[in-house]
């Protein structure tokens, strides 16, 4: 029994350095247009274009334009499962509980009764303009929670096509950026104070990157405060993802599935992303590692984005026709203005 135990031990291990090998070159590559969009961003110097947007984009450009290497698909298939996860659950290092106590408790219903009805509205909407429903779901979840990061997140329980996620990311992006151009001057003309606008700002925009630019355009004050609202909606990922995990299973169990095949895994990479936030509450984390772990973050998220991007085929994409981009303006529109209403009467 000895002899096989030691006989099995170097089969094992070329088993693992087999699984190794087919893994690297799809890894090297996503993380290689990763580290570009990041060099890419800072020759731009424009701090709003998040490298999350870039590496999809670069990605999608490559696969479509020169096409992604058969060798590298076992790679490409690990980042957009294990690297995509790692980056969510480290997302929470970003987040504390009192970063929610800062907004203060209207504040938070506020947030949270935009993100709810917004995700509700644009689920209706998709519907009636006959959407896919795991596109629609995508739109919904960028647009009320976190943009792409949502995306990639909500993708994991809802199994859309790639070329789902990369419509759903162009939606989130393309719609955020004009509130970035345009909430600024709506704010002026309205005279928001700065906690009003900043609220504002974090409660409706898309993406961090683009609250951060657009909430500074108004001042420090406007530019902190609508940073922390920005960050608190984004703690909210975590219950989102769960609730729709639960809904897709219980909708898989309705129409006869089996639970090992037709119900989506328990996502529990979203109990990680708890657990960091309740360390990083705990004022254990030392500050001088932020910067390195929001880093970290940052680049695995890029490079799962970055193996989307590299499995989306454009032709496919356009495809898919206007009513999903009409769905995108819609929520944009719906956010927009339901969480300015709730900003006014809290004014």
């Amino acid at each position: 029994m000895a002899t096989k135990a030691y006989a099995g031990r170097p089969a094992q291990r070329a088993q693992t350095g087999s699984t190794a090998g087919r893994i690297l070159p799809g890894l090297g590559l996503a993380a290689l247009i990763a580290a570009a969009a990041f060099g890419l961003r800072s020759v731009i110097g424009i701090d709003a274009l998040s490298p999350l947007i870039l590496s999809i984009l670069i990605g999608m450009a490559f696969h479509n334009l020169i096409g992604t290497p058969a060798i590298a698909k076992p790679g490409v298939t690990f980042c957009l499962r294990r690297v995509l996860r790692a980056g969510i659950v480290l997302l929470g290092l970003q987040l504390t509980i009192q970063q929610v106590g800062a907004v203060g408790g209207i504040g938070l219903a506020a947030i949270a009764v935009t993100l709810v009805c917004t995700f509700l509205f644009t689920t209706w909407l998709g519907r009636v303009l006959g959407v896919d429903r795991g596109l629609t779901q995508l739109i919904a979840a960028g647009s009320s929670i976190c943009g792409a990061s949502a995306v990639v997140a909500t993708n994991t329980v809802t199994r859309a096509r790639d070329e789902d996620v990369a419509y759903a990311v162009a939606c989130v992006t393309v719609f955020g950026s004009l509130s970035m151009v345009l909430m600024p001057l709506i704010g002026q003309v309205l005279h928001l104070g700065p906690r009003a606008f900043g609220l504002w700002t974090g409660a409706s925009i898309h993406e961090v990157a683009q609250v951060i630019a657009a909430a500074y355009a108004r001042g420090q004050e406007a530019g902190e405060f609508g940073t922390i609202a920005k960050l608190t909606r984004v703690m909210m990922l975590a219950p989102m993802v769960l609730a729709l995990g639960a809904a897709a299973a219980r909708r898989a169990r309705h129409q006869g599935g089996t639970a090992g095949h037709a119900a989506p895994p328990m996502p529990w990479f979203v109990l990680g992303f708890i657990v960091m936030v309740a360390l990083a509450s705990t004022g254990w984390m030392p500050a001088a590692t932020a910067p390195y772990t929001t880093a970290i973050t940052q680049f695995l998220l890029a490079t799962a984005l970055a193996a989307m991007g590299l499995e989306t085929d454009i032709r496919k994409l356009a495809a898919a026709g206007l009513r999903p981009a009409l769905l995108g303006a819609g929520a944009w529109i719906f956010v927009s203005i339901f969480s300015l209403l709730l900003v006014l009467m809290l004014a």
